[in-house]
C-alpha cells in the first residue's frame, strides 16, 4: 500500500531532552492512525511537527512524496497543504460559520456550501462560535480543516473536550466523514479505547520513543513490551520459566511457542482471560474487593504466592448471589492459557493466536 506521509528517525530536542526521539513510522493513503501514549509521551509534538508549526532536530518528514522538512529542506505550515483541527478548535469568535469555514481560501475555492450541508452546518451558517455547542464547534473546525482539501488532515485530541455522550455520537460522524472522503488523517488521543476503536494502525509513544507501530489488534494480542501490554488494558504481569513452547507460572502454564527453555517471560493476564472454575478445579484463591459495572462484576483475587492480583471479569447474568464475591469468599479460577500474551525481557511476543480455557492448571 502506498505510503502518503513518512516520518523517518525523527527527532526534536527542547535543550537537553528529546520530546520526538528517532521516531520512524508511515501512514498509508486513506488510513487514520492515532498517535497514542501519556502525557509527555511526545505524540503532539510529533503532530504540530508533520504540521509545520514545529521544527525537527533531525530526521525527514515527506508528505506524498515530498520533502517537508529535513537536513535540506522547510516547508512552511501553510504550504504543506495539511488540514489542522486544534483541541480547543481555535475558531476565530469575531467570525461567522461559514467564514471561519472559508477563512484563508482564494476566491476559487471558496464553494464550501456542499461541505457545510455535508456536515449539518447549513442551520448554523450565520451564527458566531459562541453560539454553538461544543459538537458543534468541532464540526466547524473539521469542515475548515478540510475545506482546502489537504492531503493530510491532523487532529489533536478534537474529542477530549466533549462530555462522553456527546463524544461517541460526534467521534462516530466525524470518522464516517473521514472515511468517506478518503482523506489520510493522523488523530493524537491520550485514550487507548479511543485509539483503539478509530484507527487502523495505532503509534504508542513513551517518553518520545515508538514503543509499538501496528493495528489495533496487533497490539491488544501480541504487545511487545509490558507497557504496551499495560497501556491497553488492565494487566497482571505474571513472571514465569520457558519449558519447551510453554510458560511455568504459579497459576499454570501458558502457550508461549517462542520461549526458549529457561528463559525467563512475562505472561500478560487480563480480566477476560480469567473464569471462575467449579470447587476443586483450578487455582483457589480469596476475593479481596469487587466492583459492578452493569454488564459484569470485576473480582479482585488474591492467590496464595502471587505478588500481585488477579481480576476476573464475571458475567452479571452468572452471579448467584449477592455476597458470592464478598471480601473473603473462596474462589476458583480458571486460565485461558492460550490467549494470553507472553513477553520475553527482549520485548518480543511469545504468544500463539488461539487458546482455551484450562481448569486443571
Amino acid at each position: 500500500m502506498q505510503s502518503l506521509l513518512t516520518v523517518e528517525a525523527l527527532s526534536i530536542h527542547f535543550g537537553s531532552t528529546a520530546a520526538v526521539d528517532e521516531v520512524t513510522l508511515d501512514v498509508h493513503c486513506g488510513e487514520v492512525v492515532c498517535l497514542v501514549g501519556p502525557s509527555g509521551s511526545g505524540k503532539s509534538t510529533l503532530l504540530r511537527a508533520v504540521a509545520g508549526v514545529e521544527r525537527p532536530t533531525s530526521g525527514r518528514i515527506s508528505i506524498d512524496g515530498d520533502e517537508v522538512a529535513g537536513p535540506d529542506a522547510f516547508v512552511e505550515a501553510q504550504q504543506r497543504q495539511v488540514g489542522m483541527v486544534f483541541q480547543d478548535y481555535a475558531l476565530f469568535p469575531h467570525l461567522r460559520v461559514d467564514a471561519n469555514i472559508a477563512f484563508g481560501l482564494s476566491r476559487g475555492e471558496q464553494s464550501i456550501e456542499a461541505l457545510i450541508a455535508r456536515l449539518g452546518l447549513t442551520p448554523l451558517a450565520r451564527k458566531f462560535p459562541h453560539e454553538l455547542s461544543g459538537g458543534e464547534r468541532q464540526r466547524v473546525a473539521l469542515a475548515r480543516a478540510m475545506a482546502p482539501k489537504p492531503r493530510v488532515l491532523l487532529m489533536d485530541e478534537p474529542f477530549s473536550s466533549l462530555d462522553s455522550r456527546l463524544r461517541d455520537d460526534v467521534r462516530r460522524h466525524t470518522l464516517d466523514f473521514v472515511r468517506e472522503s478518503g482523506t489520510t488523517t493522523v488523530i493524537v488521543t491520550h485514550d487507548p479505547d479511543e485509539a483503539m476503536r478509530i484507527a487502523d494502525r495505532i503509534a504508542l509513544l513513551d517518553r518520545g520513543h515508538l514503543v509499538q507501530f501496528d493495528t489495533p489488534e496487533a497490539l491488544y494480542a501480541h504487545p511487545t513490551s509490558l507497557f504496551a501490554a499495560e497501556f491497553f488494558s488492565n494487566v497482571t504481569a505474571l513472571s514465569g520459566v520457558g519449558q519447551e513452547g510453554y510458560l511455568e507460572t504459579r497459576l499454570g502454564r501458558f502457550t508461549a511457542p517462542g520461549v526458549s527453555q529457561g528463559t525467563r517471560a512475562i505472561a500478560c493476564i487480563r480480566p477476560q482471560h480469567l473464569k471462575l472454575a467449579d470447587a476443586g478445579t483450578g487455582v483457589e484463591g480469596r476475593v479481596v474487593t469487587s466492583e459492578y459495572r452493569g454488564d459484569c462484576r470485576y473480582v479482585v483475587v488474591h492467590i496464595d504466592g502471587l505478588e500481585s492480583m488477579l481480576t476476573v471479569c464475571v458475567d452479571s447474568r452468572e452471579i448467584r448471589s449477592d455476597d458470592e464475591f464478598d471480601a473473603g469468599a473462596v474462589v476458583h479460577l480458571a486460565a485461558d492459557t492460550g490467549a494470553v500474551p507472553v513477553i520475553n525481557e527482549n520485548g518480543s511476543s511469545l504468544s500463539s493466536d488461539q487458546g482455551r480455557y484450562v481448569s486443571q492448571l
